[in-house]
Order: structure tokens, then sequence, then C-alpha cells
């Protein structure tokens, strides 16, 4: 067995190892989402944490690790009497990003169900997880069905495998820790408020940290298990702590005037729900047992919130997480009690209030938006551009759906109909692999005809492998949508730039509430650009469209170029994935020879090749030459203005690609 990296060997760092010893303390904590960028310890901390961690005790045979002292009665290998157990390690189970369902949850046996009335149930990796950890690296990654399923054994402490009306039912209650990398994407909000903390890393900026995270790396790649020992009397006097401030939690009180400063905190901020309450309470608890104290004070209350807002207060990807401090310490001066200097209230009426705020240990969010370049009028940049000042976005609006034609079998996502295993059902087909959704009806057709040749005598039907079917369903995939930005001197204008952006913006917003990835090519003065290749870091594209400066010439020819090499590449990394190409622009094209005429055969690549496509036309005026509209026609696409863009314009129905193509046809 691998041995793991100490954990009091980790380097700085000291606000992930935090949370993750409030959530050893207490697991009612709900759990911790690690944000930051790679290479920052991220998944070691949370590796080396299962070793901490006390054992548990566990029926001995049991696959779903029952308590001895209260069996699950419910338990598939129950039921189980009461008794003496046998301790184990805690558990730290990873949940790979593309793991299949019955991985998950739990396999059932479809054809001995039916054939035998039996359940033989293969426990997932929930079951293994019960009463530990279940670790998600790249969770912002995670299919939704399988985000779907954490949410539901999450919330219910159970986990339901359900195969056409046979059921097997097991209790599934975890710590969740999942690691992300924002750039890579935002993570669905219904499971971001699932974790109970969060905290922002980032790699130090003291060249004598970093020279110390490079010796102790270096000292446990020669040999881990000599590098261990070194740390073992830490490692154990942690642990030590942990089985203490365990212990003593149960003794902690919380009063009303800590109460009172939570309450007020979350209102101050405006969380949604009351699920932010209840885990600041829990985490102000557990940082009071581990400081070895039995009353929370108003420095346990500051560092919950650090710890337990930042994702909560978020209203689209593009917000920075992070709370205002200075409006914290104001919320907790403005209802604080007595001086923690004071004996506590014995009616809990002053409990937890006053105290000086703890030094800022808390992460913070900063100013995500790049400065623009600022470019001198009427001087020349060396791309040829006639540079202006970058222009602010206008305010966010609800888009029309925009699809791709037909069916793909792309990521699930939310965007244009594909084939996945999650969906309605629409016809049934031989399984390929292993059965994961069986079609009832057509495996009874398909077995019914040979029920005499089998030798039935009985009430129940004899199945074969061969009769089973799978049920084809369909349900809607997520795209690679690349947007084409005309960044030249015809969209200079700040305000016509300013909706233009917003528009993009809008866009943005909805490829991210869609599961898209998302890309961006701008093109102005002689050349294009790929300002972001394809990601699924959709606030990451807003930071560039932000900071985009316009001017210069027109070449529409280099940014259509540019674009379809940057889906030739795609495809090779991603085949399935479908893309949808959104250039906005006012059709106009400049610059070298014949200009328009070579615009016009780079839209044909994207035709000939059946690329959906569409035209955010931005031309404005009273005079208007319709040359987004012929743009369209070259692309196989259709046009839309900006106004029609919106979901709540009068201008017509929904503008639908497939619904172009089948015009262009």
């Amino acid at each position: 067995m691998t041995t793991p990296f100490p954990f009091t060997a980790v380097v700085g760092q000291d606000d992930l190892r935090l949370a993750l010893l409030l959530n050893a303390v207490s697991p009612a904590v709900g759990g911790v989402l690690v944000r930051g960028e790679k290479g920052t310890a991220k998944s070691t901390a949370v590796r080396a944490l299962s070793a901490l961690l006390p054992e548990v005790a566990v029926v001995p045979g049991c696959r779903f690790s029952c308590d001895p002292a209260a069996p699950d009665p419910g338990c598939p290998d129950g039921p189980h009497e009461a008794g003496n157990g046998v301790d184990r390690p805690a558990r730290m189970v990873e949940l790979p990003v593309g793991a299949s369902e019955d991985r998950l949850v739990g396999a059932l046996d479809i054809e001995r169900a039916l054939a035998e009335g039996v359940k033989a149930f293969e426990p997932g990796l929930l079951a293994e997880a019960h009463r530990g950890i279940l670790y998600v690296d790249e969770v912002n990654l995670l299919h939704d069905h399988l985000v779907d399923l954490l949410l539901d054994a999450a919330a219910m402490g159970a986990s339901y495998v359900e195969r056409e009306g046979v059921s097997v039912r097991h209790a599934a209650r975890f710590l969740l820790v999942g690691t992300m990398n924002p750039e890579e994407g935002e993570l669905r909000p219904q499971l971001l408020d699932r974790f109970g903390l969060t905290v922002e890393v980032a790699a130090s900026r003291e060249p004598d940290q970093r020279v110390e995270v490079v010796k102790r790396r270096l000292a446990y790649d020669a040999d881990p298990a000599a590098f261990a020992a070194r740390w073992a009397e830490e490692e154990a006097a942690v642990r030590q702590r942990i089985a203490a401030a365990r212990a003593l939690l149960p003794q902690v009180r919380l009063g009303d005037g800590a109460l009172r400063q939570i309450a007020a905190t979350c209102a101050a901020f405006e969380v949604d729900g009351m699920r932010a309450d209840i885990v600041m309470a829990r985490t102000a608890t557990a940082l009071a047992a581990w400081a070895g104290r039995t009353d929370v004070l108003a420095e346990d209350v500051r560092q919950a919130a650090l710890l337990a807002l930042p994702h909560r207060r978020r209203r689209n990807p593009f917000d920075a997480p992070g709370l205002d401090e200075d409006k914290l310490d104001q919320t907790l001066e403005e209802f604080s009690g007595e001086s923690p200097d004071d004996d506590p209230d014995p009616d809990g009426g002053g409990g937890g209030g006053g105290g000086q705020p703890a030094p800022d240990a808390g992460p913070q969010g900063g100013d995500t938006g790049a400065r623009p370049e600022e470019g001198e009028g009427g001087q020349p940049q060396p791309s040829g551009a006639q540079e202006q000042p970058a222009a602010r976005a206008s305010e966010p609006f609800r888009t029309k759906a925009l699809s791709v034609p037909g069916i793909g079998e792309g990521a699930a996502g939310r965007r244009s109909r594909a084939r996945t295993e999650h969906g309605r059902t629409t016809g049934a087909r031989r399984p390929r692999g292993a059965l994961t959704k069986l079609h009832l009806a057509a495996t009874v057709h398909a077995a019914a005809p040979h029920q005499r040749a089998r030798g039935r005598s009985g009430p129940g039907l004899v199945i074969r492998r061969d009769d089973l079917r799978q049920a084809a369903r369909e349900g809607r995939e997520g795209n690679l949508v690349l947007f084409v930005v005309d960044a030249s001197g015809s969209m200079a204008a700040r305000q016509r730039m300013s909706a233009v952006k917003g528009a993009v913006l809008s866009l943005l917003l909805d490829a991210y509430q869609r599961r898209d990835k998302v890309g961006l090519v701008t093109f102005r003065g002689s050349a294009a650009d790929v300002a972001l290749p394809p990601t699924s870091s959709v606030d990451a594209a807003a930071a560039r469209l932000e900071s985009l400066p316009t001017g210069g010439r027109t070449p529409l020819a280099a940014g259509l170029l540019k674009a379809h090499e940057v889906l030739r590449v795609e495809r090779l990394r991603d085949p399935a994935r479908r893309a949808l190409v959104v250039v906005v622009t006012d059709g106009r094209a400049t610059g070298g020879p014949e200009p328009v005429a070579l615009a016009s055969r780079a839209a044909r690549l994207f035709a000939a090749e059946g690329i959906a496509s569409v035209v955010v036309d931005c031309e404005s005026g009273p005079v208007r030459l319709g040359l987004a509209g012929q743009l369209a026609a070259d692309l196989g696409g259709t046009a839309v203005t900006l106004d029609e863009l919106r979901a709540d314009s009068i201008a017509g129905l929904v503008k639908d690609v497939q619904g172009a193509s089948r015009r262009a046809a």
C-alpha cells in the first residue's frame, strides 16, 4: 500500500487544513469544497486526512459498514443483531469523474431478479463510503446524472437502486470532499450548496515557503516511508487532538448571542435558504471544540462565516467568491453581546457575544476582471488596429434557445437532443455490454415466443440473456459553443460594443446553465486570435470578453478560418461533442484583396461540413446593408438581431439552428 503524504507536512494552506480538520471533528459540518489553481496540494491534503480519522466499529462481514451499536434494519446484508463489532480504519473512497451510475450506486442483476426473484446486489462507491469520506477530484467536471445521485444520497443519507420495480436501499452517510480548478468550469449551484465549507487555495508567493514545499516533496518522493516516519509524532498529536475535540463537542455551548450573530451575518450577506445558518452554527461549535473551549466566541463565528458563506453568496458564475470582511466585522460588532472575558450568561442569552475578531484567515474574493489594454487614439498598434479602450458589457439577459440539429451522443448537458443513458424512453435495443436500463415490455416480448420450447411449467417467465433489451433513451447533451467576435473599428462605438458584449455575456450565461464548453475567437486589424481555447470555464471567457479592445479593419475571413481550425483540433480531442458556432458581427469585411469574397468562401467551409451556426447581427442604424444575413446564408445557418436574441422579445418565435437548416435545404 502506498504511504500517503503526511497531513502535518503540508506547507501553508492553513484554511484548507483547518476546514478538513473541522469536518474530522464534526462530520455534521457537511464536507469541504476546495477551489484553486493546479499544483496547490488540494488532493494531497485531502488524501492525507483519512489517516487522521478515528477508526469505526462495523458489523463483521457487512458490506455496508453497519454500526454494531445501531445496525440498519433495512441493510441488504441484514438483519443484524446488535452486539460487538470490529474496528477498521475510516475509508476514503474516490469517485472518478468518468464513473458509471452502476459504479456509484451499485448494480442489480436484472436477469436473476426476473428469473429467480432474488435481489443479487453488488454495492457501489456510496456503500463503500458510508461512515467515511467520499472524495471527488475535479468535482466540477462530474456528469449531471452522477451529481443528481450524489445530491439525493447526501440529502437522504441513503442510496436507492431502482430497476423496473425491483429496488434496494442502503444507508449512505459520508463526508463529501471535492476539489476543483475554477479555470475548468464552475459547479452546479445545487451541489455547491451541499458542501458545508469552501476554501480558496493558491500557491505561495514567498520564496522561502516555496523552497520548503519543494524540499519536502523531493524527500517524500525519495523515500515515502522514511519521510512519513519523520512526521509520525506530529501526526499522532493531531490524531489525539481530533479525538479530544470529538469528545468535547457535545459539551460546547452555542449561546443565543452567537446564534444572533450567525443569523445577522447570513441575513447581511443575503444567502439563500437556512442551510448557511445551520452550517455556520455547526462550524463555530467545532471551532470551539478544536480550540479546547466549551463556549462559542465571536472569533469562532467570524471564522465560520469565512469558511461557510463565500460559495453561498454567488448569484452567477461571473461573481467572484469571497466576503467583504469589513462588512462582516461591522455586522458582528453590531450584534455583539458581552465580552468573552465575562462569565457566560447561565440563561444562554449572552454566550458567544463580543470578542475581538480573529486575524484574517479566510479566503477573500478578488477583482477577477483584467485591466483593459489602453491604446492611444490614432496610434497604430502592431496588429494594424486603431485600438479603442475596452468597453464594459451591458447587463446580461435571458436568451432564446439555440440548438444543434439532429441527435448527438455527446456529454450530458441541456442544449441539444442526444441519445443518453437518462431521459425519456424512445425504444429498445440489445444491450452492448452490461445492461443498465431494462426495457421490460421489450424483454417480455422477446422472451414470450420461446416459453414452450424452454419447458415453462409454472407462472414464472423463463428469461435468457438474449431476451434482455436495453431501453433507448433520449435526453440532452452539452455542446461546444464557439464564439467568433468582431472587434474591429466598425464595432468600436462604445454604446454599440457595450451591447455586443452584453449579448455575448448573456449567451455565456446560457452556455453555463446548459453545461456547454465554450471558446472565444476574436478578429480585428489584420488577424484573428484565439482569445480562449475551448474550456468548461465560462467565467474565464467572460473575463477575456471584458478586457477585449476594439479597433482597426475587419478581417472576417481570418476570424472564420481561425474558428474552423479550432473546431478541427477540438474534434480530434472530443469527437462526440458537437459544435455550435456563434458569429457576432455586422457582416462587414475589409482589408486585403477581395475581403467579401474570401469571407464567403471561408463561411462555406462550415456549411460543407454541416457545422451548426448562428450569426448575431450587430448592424444598427436606419439603413441596413443585410451583410450578416448573407453571411448566415453562406454558413448554412441563421441570423438573429440583438433584439431578437432576447427570450422576452416580441420579434418572433425562438430562433433554432435546425429551422435554419431546413430552410437552407
